[in-house]
């Protein structure tokens, strides 16, 4: 990694050493949040400036006294304008919760990061009730990818603010949602790391959810091993160095079902690179059906979970304030209007089918591999048109989608060379497997790119 992506790890010495302090690091993103030329005033919703020196000023204070709250302590990190943050409103990038009263309390998953010593230094955009995969959010902005800025490409949804708050150094680490790809796709669109945990190992309370069934709150950083330290840290477990396992003899899996289809030619160009070059290093690829990955589309088909549980939650609101909603999310949330009680009991039978059978087919593999979207970035104007922007937003969710509704755990990393689209390389496994997830994916970081 280059000085100009610093991980948290080196962060953590450069504090630890007194190369620099906690003041330097929050005054330094917070200088270009506030660069008139940057994405900042897209990329943030809210700073929280004052806050952040305060807590910045308060670890260095720790530190000096040797009594830091971990080794991490100090590191700026951003969190999603979906979360609780104490005495502040919860907007979730929407005009229709403006007028809410403040959050009385921080959602675990933030005091969790407070806890560990990282400072917030504000709250993300993001695609509107975080329904979509193309970031674009008509009320606050849309900020535009790391990827040929002066163009202008989506930056993937719906943590969108929270990739391009990593890929443009306004943090060091992010809190992100991800209940079919929101992790995972912004990572692809702006070449960092994007995790999607186990569900069940973080909590979701004080989070806006979009789907309950679905809903997973993870990290997006610069590498494997700073998505590591955030996860273990959002799951309250202790923070182990990681171990990246050796590329030779793992086994990897890509389905050949759905998730190969329609590819970019640009996305299938470094997909099928990627292949060759873990072959090269003695990795096992083989090649599957994966006939549960039809069962997703058959569950979904009139909105599947999303549909039904954002409506069950915005039924309300969307009644008095829907003229303020995106028209592209309203659509999308009133679909669950028309699923029926026992149509919802039975896509919940149906994926429970799905999650096990998906479950055995992945025991014999290490990971399954697959790209992280079928499509690359779009340019921002060109999906003004709604259809476009539908295919696109389709093609965006449609692989990582396969993961949340498996119940699995998964990771995107940048698999493209300098200079090339940003195209995502995806590893999965199954509920549970979070840690050897991780030390696969350190293995296969610094050698996919070659």
């Amino acid at each position: 990694m280059s000085a100009a992506r610093p991980t948290l790890g080196s962060l953590a010495d450069d504090l630890a050493s007194g190369r620099t302090t906690s003041r330097k690091l929050v005054e330094d993103c917070l200088t270009r949040i506030a660069d008139p030329n940057g994405e900042g005033q897209r990329t943030f919703i809210h700073v929280d400036k004052d806050a952040a020196l305060a807590a910045a000023d308060a670890m260095d204070g720790l530190r000096k006294a040797n009594a830091a709250l971990s080794h991490f302590a100090g590191i700026p990190v951003s969190v999603k304008d979906l979360f609780d943050i104490k005495g502040q409103v919860t907007r979730a990038g929407s005009r229709a919760l403006e007028d809410s009263a403040p959050a009385d309390a921080d959602a675990p998953v933030v005091a969790r990061l407070r806890r560990a010593g990282f400072v917030v230094i504000g709250r993300t955009n993001m695609t509107e009730f975080a329904y979509s995969g193309i970031g674009i959010n008509p009320h606050y902005g849309t900020p535009k990818s790391a990827w040929k800025r002066e163009v202008g490409y989506v930056p993937g949804g719906s943590s969108s603010g929270a990739a391009v708050s990593i890929a443009d150094r306004m943090a060091y680490g992010a809190l992100g949602t991800d209940t079919g790809g929101s992790c995972r796709i912004p990572a692809a669109f702006n070449g960092i790391v994007g995790y999607k945990p186990t569900q069940r190992r973080v909590p979701l309370e004080g989070g806006v959810p979009l789907s309950t069934t679905l809903d997973s709150f993870g990290p997006l950083a610069n590498t494997v091993e700073c998505c590591a330290i955030l996860d273990a840290v959002l799951a309250d477990e202790p923070i182990k160095p990681l171990q990246p396992r050796a590329v030779k003899g793992l086994r990897l899996a890509v389905p050949t079902t759905v998730v190969l289809d329609q590819l970019d030619a640009e996305v299938a160009q470094t997909f099928d690179r990627a292949l060759e070059t873990l072959s090269k290093l003695g990795a096992l690829v083989e090649r599957i059906e994966f006939p549960e990955f039809l069962d997703v589309g058959i569950i979904g088909m009139k909105g599947g979970f999303a549909a039904a549980e954002s409506y069950a939650w915005h039924r309300f609101l969307i009644t008095s304030k829907g003229d303020v909603y995106d028209p592209r999310v309203a659509v999308r949330i009133m679909r669950g209007e028309a699923i029926t009680v026992p149509e919802y009991i039975e896509i919940h039978a149906g994926r429970r089918s799905l999650v096990a059978r998906a479950a055995a087919r992945i025991a014999p593999y290490d990971a399954l591999v697959m790209p992280t979207t079928a499509n690359a970035p779009s340019r921002i104007v060109d999906l003004d048109d709604d259809e476009a922007f539908g295919r696109e937003n389709i093609r965006a969710l449609r692989n990582c989608t396969m993961i949340n509704m498996m119940d699995g755990c998964a990771i995107s990393l940048p698999a493209h060379r300098a200079g090339e689209v940003p195209v995502g390389l995806m590893l999965a496994q199954s509920g549970g497997q979070d840690r050897k997830l991780f030390e696969i994916a350190a293995g296969i970081e610094g050698v996919i790119r070659g």
